[in-house]
């Protein structure tokens, strides 16, 4: 063998790496947290699909419309009642479990075990779906008595849940959830 030849097999190619492969190696948790919200999209389709399947089975085929109130939840027969609840409940239900996964071993590549981490997240995503549910009337309310249109002061109530959900779950899930101990 040449010395070429031992030189190239000893020293490792880094000009073979694209830029994007060397981008992501110089910046991993930059890479990290855009992984952790585009891979979040995973959930949200998830949620989309069950609620598209729930209410055409609980609200159209059973026709289970009737007024539903239990603590915070306010499901009357105009946001299909029981129907819509069971709707809610299961979408997002299921969307949570899909996001742990994704969370624990694509983005995180997390080594914590199930049992660890299960119990954690299920607060977390309890304490977001609660937020998320009594937040944007507030925010909403407060847009508009400054004078916001009802469409502009939901978006912004929407941006505000969006926003404070990551800035708050991000660094819960990476560093009490999902650690990677190894």
């Amino acid at each position: 063998m040449s010395e070429t030849d031992q030189t190239a097999v000893t020293q490792p190619k880094t000009h073979a790496r694209g830029p994007i492969r060397r981008w992501i190696a110089t910046h991993p948790t930059i890479w990290e947290f855009i992984l952790f919200n585009v891979l979040s999209n995973i959930s949200t389709i998830a949620r989309f699909v069950v609620t598209w399947i729930g209410t055409a089975v609980f609200v159209a085929a059973f026709g289970l419309t009737t007024p539903f109130h239990f603590l915070i939840f306010n499901y009357p027969e105009s946001g299909n009642g029981l129907g819509g609840f069971l709707t809610f409940l299961i979408a997002e239900v299921l969307a949570q479990v899909v996001n742990f996964f994704v969370q624990m071993k694509w983005v995180f590549k997390s080594d914590s075990s199930f049992r660890d981490a299960a119990w954690k997240y299920a607060i977390l995503a309890v304490v977001i779906v609660v937020v998320n549910l009594v937040l944007p009337g507030y925010v909403t309310a407060l847009c508009q008595g400054w004078g916001m249109n009802a469409g502009i002061a939901g978006t912004i109530a929407s941006v505000v849940n969006t926003v404070l959900a990551v800035v708050v779950s991000y660094p819960i899930l990476k560093f009490w959830i999902m650690p990677r101990n190894k």
